[in-house]
């Protein structure tokens, strides 16, 4: 009893120190966690702000940087979603079709210039991987001009063609490079289990790499839907006739440089506009980590 009564001064200063240790980690990270809510307050603060503008009379927009909404007026989203000869729907389902045959076009063309890529043994297989890589370092306006060119001889302006068919031509580098790197990380031993069964490349492409590659192909369709329904600049070029009008356009048309511009009804538009996106973005966030990361064959 004596050395164990003797013990107990001693201990109390390491059991001290380990409560104190405690006590300074969970104070870190109460302040980690505080710090990160506040970042993401001001992350959303914009966004938060369009949505609360969108309920608000014109005079109090821009008068008011604040969240708290003084007077309620629901009529901003009635009035732009009929402010055109259409409604607003024809020009979200507009987008929906260029996001649609977007997708598509990067889903087939990318995954089968990957495949090549990572599979496939011909000339020169370095030297166009490298000039494939350096595209993604090429401007928009640098090519613009070339394609307008060739899309106004082949009579393609004002169509959705321009905005569709390269995209089934496997010009986005970025998802064959992303591609690659996930077949890459695919055991060869699974290409040569299949050959020894008399499949060839066609065969082991539809059937064992491409159910592999799901999370690639959801990452390259998350992010073709978003780059392709928040593109603005592409369509403004291309499209002039306001019935082929995508979102991004029609919510440009709101502003008139003539008269007053009814900024409730862009702001409630635009919070129509972006649901699919956050949507979207909700739906297949689970893939996207996994097809960064580039694990396959796990």
């Amino acid at each position: 009893m004596t050395d164990r009564a003797a013990a107990v001064p001693r201990l109390l200063p390491v059991a001290r120190s380990h409560a104190a240790r405690r006590g300074k980690r969970r104070i870190r990270a109460l302040l980690k966690h505080v710090l990160l809510v506040a970042c993401g307050l001001m992350m959303l603060y914009p966004v938060l702000w369009m949505v609360v503008s969108s309920l608000r009379p014109n005079s109090e927009i821009f008068r008011n940087a604040g969240l708290a909404l003084t007077h309620l007026r629901v009529e901003n989203y009635s009035n732009g979603w009929s402010a055109f000869s259409h409604p607003f729907g024809h020009y979200l389902i507009n987008s929906v079709i260029v996001v649609t045959g977007a997708i598509l076009g990067n889903l087939l063309a990318c995954s089968l210039a990957a495949y090549a890529f990572a599979r496939l043994e011909f000339k020169a297989k370095r030297v166009w991987f490298a000039i494939m890589l350096v595209t993604i370092m090429l401007p928009i306006h640098v090519i613009i001009v070339p394609q307008y060119v060739l899309y106004s001889q082949l009579g393609w302006v004002n169509t959705f063609l321009p905005l569709i068919v390269p995209k089934f031509l496997a010009t986005d580098a970025f998802f064959i490079f992303l591609m690659v790197q996930f077949i890459r990380g695919i055991p060869r031993e699974i290409d040569e289990a299949a050959r020894i069964d008399g499949a060839g490349h066609a065969r082991i492409f539809f059937h064992v790499i491409l159910p592999l590659m799901v999370p690639a192909l959801a990452t390259t369709a998350i992010f073709t839907f978003i780059w392709t329904w928040n593109d603005f600049y592409t369509q403004l070029i291309y499209l002039t006739d306001p019935d082929k009008y995508t979102t991004p356009l029609a919510l440009r048309a709101f502003v008139d440089q003539q008269s007053a511009t009814d900024w409730g009804s862009v702001f409630a538009m635009s919070v129509v506009s972006l649901v699919p996106v956050f949507l979207v973005f909700l739906a297949g966030q689970r893939f996207l980590l996994r097809g960064i990361a580039t694990t396959g064959g796990k």
